[in-house]
Formats: C-alpha cells, structure tokens, sequence
C-alpha cells in the first residue's frame, strides 16, 4: 500500500469513528423516556467505545466532545423552550445559554476521552470491562455536582423498568450507569474482540443481568398502615399562571378539586401552587387550614415566600390544617431561580424587563415534613434530580413529597424525562413516592418505581389512593452514592496500573 492510499485509509477510519460517535450520542436520549428503548443505552456507550478505538488524545476528546452535544442537544432541547417561551429571554440569549450547556456537558466526555487515552487505554478487555466503566461512573458523578450540577441523562436512569433498576437500592443511580457501561464494555468485546475476550464479554453481561434479577427479588424496606392521599393537578398554563386575572380563578379550582375529597388524609398541591407570594395570601392560607382542620384532613403546599428584611425570594413547600412543618428549597436552578452573573449584567437584564432576582437557598438541615406521626421528605422540582438530597430525611421518613411545576418545558419530553428521575428516587428509597406538578406528569409511585397512578397532561386532575408509607434502610440511604464513586475510582486505578492494554 502506498502512503497516499495509507493516509487515504486512516482518513475513512477516522470518519468512521467519528460517525460513531456521533451516532452514538444521538440516539442516546431515545433509552429515556417517553421513548424508553433502554436497550439503546448499552448499544450507545459501545459505540463511543468503539470510535475511541486507536485513537490518540486529540482524536478520543474530539469524539468524545462530539458524543455528548449529540447527547445532550437532542436530549436536551427544552431548555430553550424553558429559557426563551417561558423565561422570556430574547431567541439569541435562549439560544446561547442553551448551546453553552449543551457544549459544557460535551466537554465532559471529551475531556474522559483525552484522559482515557493518556493514561488507561481505549481498548482491550481491560479498558472495555475496568477503567472505562469506571471513568464513565466518575465522569457522571462530576457532571452532577460540579457547578451546581446537571445530572440529566445519566445512563442509570434508562433501565427504570428493566431488572438493572434492582442496583438502585444498593448503590444509586451511578451504580447503574456502571452496569450499564459494563454492558456496553461487553458489546464492544463480542465486536471487536477474538476468543476469551468475546467469551468474556457475554459471561459478564449474562451475570449482570443474573445479579439484577437476584436483587430483584429483595425487599429493602416494610410497609406501613396505609395513608389515604390526593394529588392535585390545577393545570395553571404557565404564560397565564402569574397574571393578576388568574388569582381569583387559580384558588378557585384547587378548592375545588381538594373539595371532593376532604375524605383524605393527605392533600398536595403542586410547586408555588397559588400565584402570590406568601404573606399576600395568610388570610386565605388561615381559612384553609381552619376548615382542613375541621375535616381532619393535612395540606402540603408550594407557596413562593418574600423575605421580608433582604427581599429574597424563597421556594416553600408548607403544611397546614393536620399536616405540619415548612420546607425551603436547598438546591437551586442556575438561571432559573439564581443568576450567576456579574452586577453589570443583572443592571442589563433589569433595563431588558428580564427576571434578574434571585432566590435564595433554603438550610441544609431541616426537618421533614409530618402528617400523623408519618415523617414526610420533601422536594421541589428539579431537587428530585439529585439523590443525595433525599438522604437528609432518610430512614426518617416515610414517603417522599415532590411538589413540581414542569409547564416550563412545555409540550416537550422534560416532564416525562423528569418523571423517570423521580422514579429512580423512590427505588432507591425503597419508598413511595408522591409527584404533584402544575400541568403535569403528576403521579403516584411505589418504593419499587412502578407508577400506581400518573395524570393526563395539561388537564385538570386529582390522583386518589392508598399509599403505604414503608420503615427501613437501603445500602444506598447509608452510603450514598460513596459505593458507586468507590466503585469508580477502583476501576480508574486498576486502569492506571496495568496501563495501555495489548491489542485483541
């Protein structure tokens, strides 16, 4: 072969590699709901595998880099829905902050394939079933906590109804995301490798899924008596929701919908349910909790709070009538509810009629909220993206309350994505879980994640059943996610032990 003709061959290679990456990132979101194609996921991961493949660190970043806008720009378009439909941002500034996320995610996975390639190798059974598993775990777990956090589309949310969901109860979302990799590992090893390796790789993946079945079976928490509950869904349009003519109408069809069911225990309305602020509406709260008193009945709120002394804002969720406790919102959206911006962009935002205010962040230690002598653990929208969270009330507490409001992502596949996300919580928990959102997808879920009841979207709508509050402690409540991230970092470390792997 002449070296016109080599140079020729490395370039098609390389256009194939990067197709795959690209191809890879793309169908990603299709493995989370609505779609649900969870076999997608394992198949998406072995495809950048697979393009990293004798690649050196410019070409694994590049790839890298690529997979992930793929990812994230097909599956998180809503943002600028979010952004510019309903936070009124003009089309450039929605557009800008929109492809900023999107760009800043794809420099995770680029900079995992640099690192990968400079110090653990991109093939080979060590990398495909040890270190690149592991660097994919630790590459998630600082996407969710670095600068803020964004945790949207880590693999592990994929397999909600799959046997995978089982290792959530023992190491979080982040264990399965590793299994998930592994997987992908195993795919990789069956195309391209020979003999033992591809012998290997289908051992692996059939005790994977052998190891899910089996913790299947377990049961990490026990039932309660049960808990009579109402969800309530107002189905506010969000460009409507804050205008002063839908105040009166707001009160009067939760009141109404709560009306035919004062039988309950338990009442929720969803996030900032009324659309006032707190002390604009004591006289209408105090006749509410008077008269749910009356009926035996408790109410869990979303109410937006002004501080009086600082004019911050705060996110509540409260109890009145035969529920108590108050909650602030600990974790914060960044351009939702928080500009981290500097003086003179705020000034301009003010001079654009742009939201510029911030809220502020609730304290870490708070109590949960009770019904009875039920210990509730509450959350606010995005909060429920962040399992860590939820360990602050737990074993304490009984269920778990999320008060949503995703009528900011509009028609899109947000609400059902972050639907999914909630799941993921209760299993972890092995708790139930109750979801009440503005316009929807409201539902009530089991400790194991199945949906006992879900609402329409953009209808009005109450969900009514018994739930079981349920006692007890998973692996993941005691070690968070420090056995997935040990787990990770074990792998990486192996990798980097046994260095660049022979080829196969």
């Amino acid at each position: 072969m002449t070296a016109r003709s080599d140079r020729h061959g490395n370039r098609l290679h390389s256009r194939g590699g990067s197709v795959a990456a690209l191809v890879g990132g793309a169908v990603l979101p299709l493995a989370f709901a609505p779609f649900g194609l969870f076999w997608i996921a394992p198949i998406s991961v072995a495809l950048l595998w697979l393009s990293w493949e004798d690649c050196d660190r410019r070409q694994a970043f590049r790839r890298g880099f690529v997979f992930g806008v793929a990812a994230f720009l097909f599956g998180t378009y809503w943002t600028f829905i979010s952004i510019h439909e309903f936070g009124q941002a003009p089309v450039q500034l929605a557009g800008f902050l929109t492809l900023g996320l999107v760009a800043i995610m794809g420099l995770y996975y680029g900079l995992m394939g640099y690192a990968s390639a400079r110090w653990l190798g991109l093939s080979g059974p060590v990398a495909w079933f040890i270190a690149l598993p592991g660097a994919w775990v630790l590459t998630e777990w600082l996407r969710g906590h670095l600068f803020s956090g964004f945790p949207w589309l880590s693999l592990g949310y994929s397999q909600t109804d799959t046997p995978l969901s089982s290792f959530a109860p023992v190491g979080g979302v982040f264990l399965i995301s590793w299994v998930v990799a592994l997987v992908g590992g195993c795919i990789a090893a069956l195309v391209r490798g020979r003999g033992a390796v591809r012998l290997g790789g289908a051992a692996i993946a059939a005790l994977v899924l052998a190891a899910g079945v089996g913790l299947d079976r377990l049961e990490w928490s026990e039932a309660e008596a049960p808990l009579e509950v109402a969800l309530v869904q107002g189905a506010i349009p969000q460009e409507q929701k804050w205008l002063p003519s839908m105040l009166e109408p707001t009160r009067d069809r939760y009141l109404t919908l709560s009306g035919d069911h004062l039988d309950a225990r338990l009442i929720v309305w969803p996030e900032a349910a009324i659309p006032a602020l707190r002390h604009e509406e004591a006289e209408f709260l105090e006749r509410a909790a008077r008269e749910l008193s009356e009926a035996g009945v408790g109410l869990i709120m979303g109410v937006v709070e002004r501080d009086q002394t600082d004019g911050h804002y705060l996110n509540r969720m409260i109890a009145v009538g035969e529920a108590e406790g108050e909650y602030s919102k600990r974790h914060l959206v960044p351009f939702g509810e928080y500009f981290p911006v500097p003086d003179f962009v705020r000034e301009w935002m003010r001079l654009m009629n742009l939201p510029y205010t911030d809220f502020v962040a609730g304290d870490r230690d708070q109590p949960p909220l009770r019904v009875d002598d039920i210990a509730l653990a509450p959350s606010i929208c995005y909060e429920d993206a962040f399992g860590r969270e939820m360990l602050t009330f737990l074993p304490e507490a009984g269920l778990l309350v999320n008060a949503s409001n995703d009528a900011w992502f509009g028609d899109s596949i947000a609400p059902h994505q972050h639907l999914q996300i909630a799941r993921m919580r209760a299993i972890e928990a092995a708790r139930p879980m109750l979801r009440a959102t503005n316009t929807g997808v409201s539902a009530i879920i089991d400790h194991r994640g199945g949906i006992v009841q879900r609402s329409p979207q953009f209808e009005a709508h109450v969900l009514r059943a018994s739930v079981r509050p349920r006692i007890g402690r998973t692996p993941y409540v005691f070690f968070s996610d420090g056995l997935a991230l040990g787990l990770g970092l074990a792998a990486v470390f192996i990798g980097l032990l046994i260095g660049r792997p022979r080829p196969v």
